[in-house]
């Protein structure tokens, strides 16, 4: 059943002519009879009964007008929505971020998209990098920050941001006077970790197996305070990026950890075989921009 059918099927109800209807529709009387007749032949039944005077809608034509006008409504819907979306008047965008980057320049990005199209709204999902990558794997999220490497035979990405990883401490901790400090010295710290779903937990145990030791584990936790926290409270030492120290309690210091130097990299990852809106599509390009600046 092609839509316009339905379209000439209403336009003949409406002015009760199949003459005036094609005068109106800008097409030939034979034309509309033949495609009202083939919609006839379709459904199976009469629309119009053609024996009187003027046309009158059968009770099979009654139902069919009430539901081709819905039909017609819900049409029109689709080509407004669809007007929206190519203007980018609307959409949802579904972001992960790692909670324990400093998301102050990406929330100014977020704020610059929101200005350019201040239809589109945004679910921000903080999690590990793990987790992100599943949350995206999965089309729960859009797009997700996340530690880099990542799998890339699932998904594009693109780096933003590359820095070292400082170990924090408390001020009187005898190592907060030193500039730089070996990870081999900390063999006998009690290290305060974030779980098991952030990719820097393996990345440091790692680091320290490689020197030697295994650390000494006494809390892990996915909240980036809670660690500063038992940190400023001199529970252990922690490791977080450089960009985050910048603003540290006034009771931690962060100093700088070499032999072997701790690093991570960032970036932005989207699913390589899947849809992604025209908002997200935009979003991935827009931050682009904004991120090579």
């Amino acid at each position: 059943m092609d839509i316009k059918h339905l379209l000439y099927f209403i336009e003949v109800a409406k002015v009760n002519s199949f003459s005036r209807a094609a005068d109106n529709l800008f097409i030939t009387q034979p034309t509309i009879s033949k495609m009202i007749k083939n919609l006839e032949d379709e459904l199976g039944a009469a629309l119009f009964d053609r024996s009187r005077k003027q046309l009158v809608l059968t009770d099979a034509g009654k139902i069919i007008l009430e539901q081709a006008k819905l039909i017609d409504k819900a049409f029109h819907n689709l080509e407004e929505e669809m007007d929206s979306l190519l203007g980018l008047k609307k959409g949802h965008i579904r972001i992960g971020l790692p909670p324990i980057f400093d998301a102050h320049f990406f929330l100014e990005i977020i704020s610059r998209f929101h200005k350019k199209y201040p239809g589109i709204t945004f679910q921000l999902v903080e999690d590990g990098s793990k987790k992100i990558e599943d949350l995206v794997a999965n089309n729960q999220l859009d797009v997700g920050v996340i530690v880099l490497p990542t799998k890339n035979e699932l998904f594009d990405h693109y780096s933003f941001i590359e820095e070292d990883i400082r170990l924090i401490l408390s001020v009187s901790h005898p190592l907060a006077k030193r500039e730089e400090v070996d990870l081999a010295e900390l063999a006998e710290e009690s290290f305060i970790l974030f779980n098991s779903d952030f990719v820097l937990n393996d990345r440091i145990i790692h680091a320290c197996k490689n020197v030697g030791f295994h650390p000494k584990v006494i809390s892990e936790s996915s909240q980036r305070s809670f660690i500063e926290d038992m940190v400023s409270w001199k529970l252990g030492i922690a490791f977080m990026p450089e960009s985050i120290c910048k603003n540290l309690h006034g009771n931690i210091k962060s100093v700088k950890v070499i032999n072997p130097t701790i690093r991570w990299e960032l970036g932005m990852i989207w699913g390589k075989d899947q849809y992604l809106s025209l908002a997200a599509k935009e979003w991935i390009k827009f931050t682009k921009e904004k991120l090579k600046k």
